[in-house]
């Protein structure tokens, strides 16, 4: 069984949190990866940096300038992550658009996240009819997972198309702007949890986008499976160090 759907077993909400990989520092991902494990996080998306991270608020979009400069790409991320599995037994997710892995070799990358021991990927920009129609076999084959993003904008058609091809988890976006951590969510949000609550989808999903505190994970648990952090992550990283970790997902739960 993927290590996903037996994380998704458990009881209680899960917390996912975000970071890109090569930031702060590019040698930092291995290290941030162990922290979080030890924390108490139950599954990590590894941001693979990409230049024009379209959906991606200005926390985000920094690291990923950031961790470029420092070196980071793909061929480097997966040197990091070799032997990952001796050390770390929790989920682990690459995030990333679809041109570095175009560039690297779509075949050749899931091959090599399926050497790592990478559970799934989250690709926001591939459409679910071109991987499901070019891809689908090949992440199968490679024991990988596609995790698909709904927004408030997508259409209930759409939703049930997407529940039907998942596996693992439904990232399901908290608004239709682009990342970035909030006090709270409107009562708009809400309605849309609702909404979706109601649908009685057979995948799991996971909120993520303005989730940045106690309360407003505390508020996307009551929705859903579990929250991803991401944007506050960063900023505490960024103004804390790595050394913070701990304290930081404390903070949370």
């Amino acid at each position: 069984m993927n290590r996903i759907d037996k994380k998704l077993e458990e009881e209680g909400k899960l917390l996912s949190i975000y970071f890109t990989a090569g930031y702060p520092n590019l040698n930092d991902t291995k290290d941030i990866i162990i922290r979080l494990q030890e924390s108490g996080v139950d599954m990590i998306e590894i941001g693979l940096p990409f230049s024009d991270p379209l959906a991606d608020g200005p926390t985000i979009q920094d690291s990923s300038t950031i961790a470029i400069k420092n070196g980071m790409n793909t061929n480097i991320l997966f040197d990091q992550l070799k032997g990952i599995r001796d050390e770390v037994s929790i989920p682990l997710i690459i995030m990333g658009y679809f041109n570095p892995m175009l560039q690297y070799g779509v075949e050749a990358f899931c091959k090599k996240c399926n050497e790592i021991g990478i559970d799934g990927l989250i690709i926001p920009d591939l459409p679910i009819d071109y991987y499901e129609e070019n891809y689908k076999a090949l992440f199968e084959e490679n024991k990988l997972y596609n995790m698909f993003l709904i927004a408030p904008q997508t259409s209930d058609k759409r939703i049930r198309k997407i529940d039907s091809i998942s596996n693992g988890f439904i990232y399901m976006v908290s608004s239709s702007s682009i990342t970035g951590s909030k006090d709270s969510f409107s009562s708009e949000q809400i309605n849309y949890f609702e909404r979706i609550e109601k649908m009685n989808l057979d995948t799991p999903r996971i909120i993520g986008f303005g989730v940045g505190n106690k309360e407003t994970f505390d508020a996307a648990v009551g929705y859903s499976k579990g929250a991803i952090i991401g944007s506050a992550f960063i900023k505490n990283l960024h103004e804390s160090g790595v050394s913070s970790i701990d304290s930081f997902i404390k903070s949370i739960r």
